[in-house]
């Protein structure tokens, strides 16, 4: 299975078109466009699945760089995402500062 990268989309674009370009190089597992949390807006990049490496590197040759509406697109196997340093504490500690003493 090939995880192939979509980015620079139109803000537009709807999975189902996402899924559409991809479906002419053959099956596609699945398409998902990748939305703000606050907004629900899409962020303008998704994701598409093919479970055959030749159909997804055809795909990916033809379509990288090509335009979609007034964009040009971006198309390339998809990198696994890399683990963020720093930022808020999940587990609820953190240097929240004030609030003067909690004993």
């Amino acid at each position: 299975m090939t995880k192939i990268f979509v980015g620079s989309l139109p803000f537009t674009t709807t999975e189902t078109e996402l899924n559409t370009m991809f479906t002419a190089f053959g099956p596609v597992t699945s398409a998902r466009l990748i939305n703000d949390r606050e907004s629900g807006q899409s962020r303008g990049f998704g994701f598409v699945e093919m479970n055959d490496d030749a159909h997804a590197q055809a795909a990916i040759g033809s379509l990288n760089n090509s335009t979609v509406g007034s964009r040009q697109i971006v198309v390339n196997v998809a990198k696994p995402m890399e683990k963020r340093e720093g930022g808020f504490n999940r587990d609820g500690g953190g240097n929240r500062g004030g609030g003067g003493n909690r004993w």
